[in-house]
């Protein structure tokens, strides 16, 4: 099985090692020594059990020999530091596992300080995996070490990418100069850091590392049995809404089951990509949005402990929130007030501070030098559970400076943002001053008009705070992200005209809560099970919840990391075969007209071509126009059997190219509205479509098109479904997928401002 085979290369890699002793001591390498001691040909193991502090971890090393790697594997955890690889390891010192297991003493969950206290094996030996697996990171398959100067480099509170062996994901906090906390409780030892091996670094650490197993449900469960202070209103709201089963989730356990059996394979190699490899796990996960009691208590004037359910209820009426919402007292019902108020709040995925947005390859940045900080704004748009609409996160240049509490890259995040962007529309048409379009905030906003709104200045937006009250460490909860709002955060009517005002733009993977959850979505580098930059789903398991798939149909996801590929934050759906699947789409904002477009790429001879099919019943969905051909792009179309001289009029990429650049706003106004009446736009000028801040834009790419795939009048209470099948032979032809827009008709068709063209 795929877990054993990982771990039997490991084991096997022994035999290896006198011939890599013997190569390694005649190299020679430049490196920063800052933070580096060297235990010099010495694994792992052999640096912790025989190195000059040895006497340190006694404890630890003992129990590397007892805890095995996996369920599917009689090898150890020692056997594993013992092998080649990439290991970075946190072992705590004797004195931190007594002080562990005082603390356990002090839970009652053993009677003294003393691994002969334990009740049984099975908590003796849960608490031994809980000290070994949370204190290893295994690089083997990614070629990732954490060296000091990464873990000094990493923003406090942002994951690092590689999990340890219990599948968590460590973070550290700066406590002052040279004073680093992993998972903000154990601090790396002054001296014994950074101590280079054959195999890894290690790091001694003056605290186990024990990331906490509570999910959400149980944090709100203690919280109001505590009557804790900081989020217990909610905690409360979240009870009375009947969330507690739904927050206790974890991972889907079928899914763990058919990986170890053996009963879901990695689909076949990509025709030009790699193995798509399936995800190991398939992880459940939450994001909460929670106003804190202090303002409750600025708000309903009581203190915290005495509001109630009734009391927000009487206050969203008295504040005339979600008029339309009924106000008995089932408030699990999602059409009640208080439902429709609580579930607005959460989000199906665990969005993790760093990735609450997604920066890469917009307008003036790149990922690779994020030191030349944010340029335009960057936004993604999240279907809320409960009653379904969207909720929009937002960060810019502008929020960032804004917000003077942080600095950072968490800084200036913010839900339900509305600024008027220098979008060289409206106030913004004078051409003469590049300025005038460079799609930075200008510093205004539109008012709220007579559209309700909970506050005059409702379009500024409600600013994420990443500090929550007291001191209960948020970061640590197994399947969820809680972040405390500066205000209430209600889907008011103005929300609702303000999104449907806007052109919604959204990464396909967005779509999908699995993609985050399971952070398959914007990998830095190669997957932690060392798999590289491709991922396959599998038709015999709906992995992804929102997407039925047809028998034939193989369905990968390609990272595009370090790629200039002339893709929206550079990653894609690659899909082949005789493909047919079918999508659930987010909701729209308010009842109107709206296109749904569709981002692709034509640039390759192996797209694909298929018929779209648009409704809201699922089983029965009509079919849109003619089918879509992926290969045509302005200049060329792109086929197997060569180029084909495109019909658009364009002869070549430098003519496509300079027509952005050189025609006025209105001569591109007249090229667009022919365009569209072939159901073709020009790609954004949102992204770059090659590496670094220099390259090229969506806009000028003859390739990077958009496609109005559908033109309907659509409803924000009704759950819309789009098909996609492949209507040729050609199997290893490619559907590509990289992002929807959804967008009104009173922005692609506003008389007064028409849709700008970024």
């Amino acid at each position: 099985m795929k877990y054993l085979a990982r771990n039997l290369y490991r084991i096997q890699a022994l035999m290896a090692w006198a011939v890599i002793v013997a190569a390694l001591a005649s190299c020679s390498e430049n490196i920063d020594t800052e933070y580096q001691f060297t235990a010099k040909e010495e694994t792992i193991l052999e640096y912790l059990e025989q190195g000059k502090n040895a006497e340190l971890y006694t404890e630890y090393a003992s129990l590397l020999h007892q805890v095995p790697i996996s369920r599917q594997s009689s090898s150890t955890v020692a056997q594993l530091l013992s092998a080649r690889g990439n290991y970075t390891c946190f072992p705590p010192n004797n004195k931190a596992i007594h002080d562990y297991l005082d603390s356990l003493r002090v839970k009652g969950i053993i009677s003294q300080a003393s691994w002969d206290a334990f009740p049984n094996e099975e908590v003796l030996d849960s608490i031994r995996k809980v000290i070994v697996y949370n204190s290893v990171l295994d690089g083997t398959n990614s070629a990732t070490v954490l060296e000091m100067g990464d873990i000094v480099a990493q923003t406090d509170d942002v994951d690092f990418q590689l999990p340890n062996l219990n599948n968590r994901k460590l973070f550290k906090k700066t406590a002052g100069q040279d004073s680093i906390l992993m998972n903000g409780v154990a601090f790396i030892d002054l001296n014994n850091r950074d101590i280079k091996c054959l195999n890894g670094r290690v790091h001694e650490v003056h605290a186990v590392i024990a990331p906490s197993n509570k999910t959400m449900a149980d944090i709100f469960q203690n919280i109001v049995a505590e009557r804790t202070k900081g989020f217990l209103v909610m905690a409360k709201l979240i009870q009375a809404c009947g969330l507690g089963d739904t927050l206790s989730k974890t991972q889907d356990d079928v899914w763990e089951n058919l990986v170890l059996d053996g009963a879901v394979k990695d689909l076949p190699k990509h025709p030009t990509e790699q193995i798509g490899s399936i995800p190991l796990h398939r992880l459940y996960g939450f994001t909460i949005f929670a106003e804190p009691d202090a303002l409750w208590e600025s708000e309903i004037g009581k203190p915290y402990d005495q509001i109630s359910v009734e009391d927000i209820k009487a206050y969203l009426i008295s504040k005339g929130a979600y008029p339309n919402a009924t106000q008995g007292n089932d408030y699990t019902n999602e059409n009640n007030i208080i439902n429709q108020f609580v579930t607005y709040h959460v989000l199906p995925e665990k969005l993790k501070p760093g990735s609450l947005v997604i920066h890469h390859n917009e307008n003036g940045y790149w990922w690779k030098t994020p030191e030349t900080g944010f340029s335009i704004p960057v936004f993604e748009y999240f279907t809320t559970m409960g009653k379904r609409r969207l909720l929009k996160i937002y960060q810019s240049r502008e929020s960032q400076e804004e917000d003077t509490e942080r600095d950072d890259a968490n800084g200036g995040i913010f839900l339900n943002r509305f600024p008027i962007l220098r979008n060289g529309r409206g106030d913004f048409i004078d051409e003469s001053n590049p300025q005038n379009n460079d799609y930075h905030e200008s510093g205004r906003f539109r008012e709220a008009g007579s559209a309700f709104a909970m506050y005059p200045d409702e379009n500024i937006g409600n600013k994420i705070r990443f500090e929550a009250e007291d001191a209960a460490d948020y970061q640590q909860i197994k399947n969820c992200c809680i972040y405390p709002l500066e205000r209430v955060l209600v889907y008011t009517e103005n929300v609702q005209n303000r999104l449907a005002g806007e052109r919604i733009r959204i990464d396909m993977t967005a779509m999908f809560p699995e993609f985050i959850n399971n952070d398959l979505r914007h990998p830095l580098g190669d997957y932690p099970d060392g798999s590289t930059q491709t991922k396959g789903f599998p038709v015999e398991y709906p992995y992804l919840a929102n997407v039925e798939m047809r028998e034939g149909t193989l369905f990968y996801f390609f990272t595009g990391h370090n790629r200039g590929w002339s893709n929206y934050q550079m990653d894609e759906f690659n899909i082949i075969g005789k493909y047919e699947f079918t999508m659930k789409l987010p909701p729209v904002p308010k009842k109107g007209h709206y296109e749904i477009r569709f981002g692709v790429s034509s640039g390759s001879s192996v797209r694909s071509m298929c018929q779209v099919y648009f409704g809201d019943n699922p089983n029965y969905l009509p079919a849109k126009d003619i089918p879509m051909d992926l290969r045509i792009g302005f200049v060329r179309h792109r086929f197997r059997s060569g180029d084909q001289v495109s019909n658009f009029g364009y002869t070549s990429d430098a003519e496509y190219e300079n027509e952005a650049k050189s025609l006025s706003m209105e001569e591109q106004d007249e090229i667009t509205k022919s365009l569209r009446a072939r159901g073709f736009m020009k790609g954004p000028k949102y992204f770059h479509i090659g590496e670094g801040t220099g390259s090229r834009l969506g806009i000028q790419g003859e390739h990077v098109t958009r496609r109005i795939m559908v033109s309907e009048d659509m409803d924000p209470d009704k759950t819309y479904y789009i098909r996609f099948k492949n209507v040729l032979d050609d199997k290893e032809l490619q559907f590509f997928m990289d992002y929807f827009e959804f967008v009104s008709k009173e922005v692609y068709d506003n008389p007064v401002e028409p849709e700008d063209i970024w």
